[in-house]
């Protein structure tokens, strides 16, 4: 198995652990509320990496280069409380499939939008002829699972 279909099928694991982890924190947000949902989540996220690094030392990076990270990569923990606060949101009102199709769509365009401008200090990949027909055959796939 070569590397890149590895990364591959990580990524799809990962993307069953999204959908799991949207319908289980809107199951949540039902009982105690929406923010108190993404507090409690994020919470019990810092334990377990907080277990993993400094019990367990999982971690093959350098916590003491924190300083030298640009400032803009320290967004994601912002991003991590809009995107746990939207997905329980979202999900009861749509269903957990049309939820996470608009999901998927909203990352593959935001994807292509990142790729093709090389942000972030990421290599910079063209948004090709394919790459539109993909994501407008998705989007098209979209919309035949939303429409019921």
């Amino acid at each position: 198995m070569g590397v890149r279909l590895l990364a591959l099928i990580i990524a799809a694991f990962s993307g069953v652990t999204m959908a799991l982890q949207g319908s289980l924190n809107a199951s949540l947000s039902k009982v105690i509320g929406l923010w108190e949902t993404t507090f409690v989540v994020h919470l019990i996220g810092l334990i377990v990496i907080t277990l993993l690094l400094f019990v367990f030392k999982l971690g093959d990076g350098n916590l003491t280069l924190f300083s030298q990270a640009p400032w803009y990569t320290f967004l994601g923990g912002i991003l991590g409380v809009l995107i746990i606060y939207t997905v329980a949101r979202s999900i009861p009102k749509v269903g957990v499939a049309p939820a996470t199709t608009a999901i998927i769509l909203g990352q593959v365009f935001s994807a292509c939008v990142i790729d093709h401008l090389g942000l972030f200090g990421l290599q910079k990949i063209p948004f090709t002829w394919c790459n539109v027909l993909g994501t407008l055959l998705m989007a098209g796939g979209a919309w035949l699972i939303l429409r019921q």
